[in-house]
């Protein structure tokens, strides 16, 4: 069986992701264009045949912010126990893709800007600057009133731990003598998902986080050498190409 993998996807877009505000604590919804995009991402790349396979995923973890649990929605997983902040039961007669299971998670809620909500990177500097304070740089010195590098830190490496230890083998010691589906989706926000990344292979924010992850994008995260102790990012995957050849033989 293939190395597990986290993909990574951030919620669409909304009103202040386009014009650069930041959004921690926040209830926006996600602008027409931001959900077209969403389903469009949907489409390619959700599939048997696709980057993420549905009944491959074991877990899914969201963000508590409504425009992550929007974004979620709008993928179509097929999940066979539904979305749980949904009143109506799913409806008979849909398909199901998947049975892993949703997880609403405090730990992989969007940074806490603090004063800093709400306001772009340009008025945070031009702020310090008539404080007489010096570059700003949310790696390095968090946000007041807000969190800290080493606050965010602390709760993404639980929910790394929790990750591995539930679902990766940490257990076993042996990721290839698993069967079961093992693959994890996280649906969140921009900052705390190049946190997750770098966190992930062991770096500390503070070193500065040159990664980019535009609104509805997708990231994939996993291990070198089939080991647990060797976390990577995976900068391109190849698809399911077994799958694809399955198909074309029943066509």
């Amino acid at each position: 069986m293939a190395t597990p993998r986290v993909f990574i996807i951030r919620h669409g877009e909304t009103e202040w992701s386009l014009n650069g505000r930041h959004t921690g604590i926040t209830e926006l919804p996600l602008t027409s264009n931001g959900e077209k995009r969403i389903r469009a991402t949907g489409q390619a790349l959700v599939g048997d045949d696709r980057l993420i396979v549905p009944s491959q995923l074991t877990h899914i973890y969201v963000s508590p912010r409504k425009r992550a649990q929007k974004t979620l929605e709008l993928l179509d997983l097929g999940c066979r126990d539904g979305i749980p902040w949904q009143e109506q039961q799913p409806p008979e007669g849909r398909i199901i893709r998947t049975n892993a299971k949703i997880q609403i998670d405090d730990d992989i809620r969007e940074w806490d800007y603090g004063d800093y909500e709400g306001l772009t990177s340009a008025t945070i500097r031009e702020q310090r600057r008539k404080n007489g304070e010096g570059p700003w740089d949310i790696w390095r010195d968090g946000c007041p009133g807000g969190e800290s590098p080493g606050d965010v830190t602390k709760r993404l490496d639980r929910l790394i731990d929790d990750i591995r230890s539930r679902f990766h083998g940490r257990s076993t010691g042996n990721m290839e003598a698993e069967s079961t589906p093992r693959d994890v989706l996280v649906v969140a926000h921009g900052h705390i998902l190049r946190a997750f990344a770098m966190r992930w292979i062991k770096r500390e924010l503070t070193e500065g986080v040159s990664l980019l992850l535009e609104a509805g994008g997708v990231g994939t995260l996993s291990y070198e050498h089939h080991n647990l102790d060797e976390p990577a990012i995976l900068l391109g995957g190849a698809f399911m190409v077994d799958v694809v050849e399955s198909a074309g033989r029943l066509k």
